[in-house]
C-alpha cells in the first residue's frame, strides 16, 4: 500500500484499514486508526506504521478518541505462513511475557538475533516492543472495567514492576493509570470492585461485515456438554466455553449479534471473560479472536470471491462469511478425529473439573498428555502422543505445512480429518476440500470459499453439514 492510498484512507477516515496500518501526525505526538474522527492533518505531517508498538518506539501516544489499541488485529499475519507472521501470531498469544524473547525464538527454530531483525525491519518494531504495546492495551481494559488496585492490575498485565507499568501508560496514553480510570467513570459510571467475579466485559472488534449467525450456526452443531453451551434463540444467542489457559482456566461468554449489511465498515462482538487468573487476559482475548475469526478482511475475501461465477450469489447474500477457528488447537484435533458423541465421553471421563461450575459448564477438555495416558491405543492414542511430546505442534507460530505432514505420517487419520486440522486449528484461511480441484482463482481464500459452498449445499439440502 503506497502513501497515496494511505493517506486516501485517512483523509475519507476508512475503517476498512482499521489495524492495517496505523499514521501518526508529527505536529501532535499522536497516532491513530485511519477512521479516526480527528480533523485530518496535513499530508506532509503524516507518518505511517504497520504496528502501534512501531508508533508508540517512535514516540507517540494513542490518540484518546479513536483508541488505535482497540482495532481488530492485521490480517495479514493470519494469511502468511512465514517466521514474521508466525512471531506476531506468538506474540498475540502472550509468548513473549511467558517465556521471553528467547522462548519465542526456540518456538520459531531461530535465533533471538535473527527474530529480533526480520521483525524490527518489517513491522518496524521488536518482540519486546510488541509485548510491551499489548500489555499496556491489557493495563487500559482492566483499568477502566474492573475496580481491581492498580498494583494487581500491572502484574495482571505482565508487567515485571508497578514502576514499568506507570512509565509505560504514560508513554502509550499520556496519561496515568488513575487518570484512565477515571475518565472511564465519567463516560459510563466507576468500574465495579467485584469485576473479576463478574467478568470482565469486552468488545472484540471486528472489521467489515460479520456474518454472526452462520458462526453460532456451526458453534451450535459443535457444542460439547459440559465444555460448552449456547443459549438463547437465533440472533440473540450467547456462547459459552472453558478455556485452558497458561496460568489457570476461564469461561467466556460471546453475544450473538446481528448480520451486518456489507455496507457496514466494522463492529464487535459482546464478551465477558471470568478467569482464575488475570495474567491470562492477553492470551484468552487472542483465542477467542481465533475462533470467532476476528481479524479477517472481508473486503478482500469477498472481493475476490465474488469474481467466481459459482460463488458470486453466496457473497451477495452472504457478506464476511467467516472461517471460524479454535479455542484450543489441541482440542479441536481431537474432536476432529473422534466427533461430538466421543469428545462428550472423554471429557466425562477425563476433563478437568472446574472448581465451581458455570451454570452447565463443568470441565475443561482433557490434556492430549491425560488423554494419551488414559487411551494410549488407536489413531486417538497416537494423536494425542504426539501433541503431548511436541512431536505435532499446532499452537499460534506453529508451520503450517510442517504441522500438516505430521498429521499425515500419523496412522488413522483420513485426508478430511487432516484438512479441518489444518482450516481450524491451524487457522489457515486457504484450505482446498480434499479431493476437489478449486479455481487457483480462490487463493488466498479456499477456506473461505468451502464455507460458502457448504452454506449453499444446507440451503439446497444437498450435502453435509459443514465441518
Amino acid at each position: 500500500m503506497d502513501e497515496e492510498t494511505r493517506y486516501e484512507a485517512v483523509r475519507s477516515r476508512d475503517a476498512r484499514f482499521d489495524g492495517e496500518f496505523f499514521f501518526a501526525v508529527e505536529t501532535t505526538g499522536i497516532y491513530c486508526r485511519p477512521s479516526c474522527p480527528a480533523v485530518t492533518p496535513k499530508r506532509r505531517n503524516v507518518r505511517y506504521y504497520t504496528t502501534a508498538a512501531a508508533a508508540q518506539r517512535s514516540g507517540f501516544r494513542a490518540c484518546r478518541r479513536c483508541r488505535p489499541d482497540a482495532v481488530p488485529g492485521s490480517a495479514e499475519w493470519n494469511v502468511r505462513a512465514d517466521v514474521v507472521a508466525r512471531a506476531m501470531r506468538l506474540i498475540g498469544d502472550g509468548v513473549v511475557d511467558r517465556e521471553g524473547v528467547g522462548g519465542l525464538a526456540a518456538r520459531l527454530g531461530y535465533s533471538t538475533r535473527q527474530v529480533q531483525r526480520q521483525l524490527t525491519a518489517e513491522v518496524g518494531a521488536g518482540p519486546v516492543a510488541l509485548a510491551r504495546a499489548q500489555r499496556a492495551h491489557t493495563a487500559r481494559v482492566l483499568l477502566q472495567t474492573t475496580g481491581l488496585p492498580v498494583t494487581e492490575i500491572a502484574f495482571a498485565a505482565g508487567f515485571a514492576s508497578v514502576r514499568q507499568f506507570n512509565d509505560t501508560v504514560r508513554a502509550v496514553y499520556a496519561s496515568t493509570p488513575s487518570a484512565l480510570r477515571a475518565t472511564a467513570a465519567r463516560g459510563s459510571g466507576a468500574p465495579p470492585e467485584d469485576a473479576p467475579a463478574a467478568g470482565i466485559p469486552l468488545r472484540l472488534a471486528h472489521r467489515g461485515p460479520y456474518r454472526s449467525t452462520a458462526v453460532f450456526d456451526l458453534l451450535a452443531r459443535e457444542t460439547v456438554e459440559g465444555v460448552e453451551d449456547l443459549t438463547g434463540t437465533r440472533g440473540r444467542r450467547t456462547y459459552r466455553r472453558t478455556l485452558r489457559l497458561p496460568y489457570g482456566t476461564g469461561v467466556v461468554a460471546v453475544d450473538e449479534s446481528p448480520d451486518s449489511p456489507a455496507s457496514r465498515p466494522g463492529g464487535w462482538l459482546d464478551t465477558r471473560l471470568h478467569l482464575t487468573d488475570l495474567r491470562d487476559l492477553t492470551t484468552a482475548v487472542q483465542r477467542v479472536r481465533r475462533l470467532f475469526d476476528l481479524d479477517a478482511d472481508p473486503y478482500a475475501v469477498d472481493e475476490r470471491l465474488a469474481a467466481d461465477p459459482r460463488l458470486a450469489p453466496s457473497v451477495a447474500a452472504r457478506p464476511g462469511l467467516r472461517s471460524p477457528g479454535a479455542a484450543d488447537p489441541d482440542e479441536l484435533a481431537v474432536r476432529a478425529l473422534v466427533g461430538r458423541a466421543a469428545a462428550e465421553r472423554l471429557v466425562r471421563r477425563y476433563g478437568k473439573a472446574l472448581d465451581a461450575p458455570h451454570g452447565t459448564l463443568t470441565h475443561v477438555f482433557p490434556e492430549p498428555a491425560v488423554l494419551a495416558e488414559a487411551e494410549p491405543d488407536g489413531p486417538l492414542g497416537t494423536l494425542t502422543a504426539a501433541l503431548a511430546d511436541g512431536t505435532l505442534r499446532l499452537d499460534a507460530g506453529a508451520d503450517r505445512d510442517a504441522a500438516e505432514a505430521t498429521l499425515r505420517a500419523l496412522p488413522g487419520l483420513d485426508a478430511h480429518t487432516v484438512a479441518v486440522i489444518r482450516t481450524r486449528a491451524l487457522g489457515d484461511p486457504d484450505v482446498a476440500p480434499p479431493g476437489e480441484t478449486v479455481p487457483e482463482a480462490w487463493r488466498p481464500w479456499r477456506s473461505y470459499a468451502v464455507r460458502h459452498l457448504r452454506a449453499m449445499e444446507q440451503e439446497t439440502g444437498h450435502g453435509s453439514a459443514p465441518r
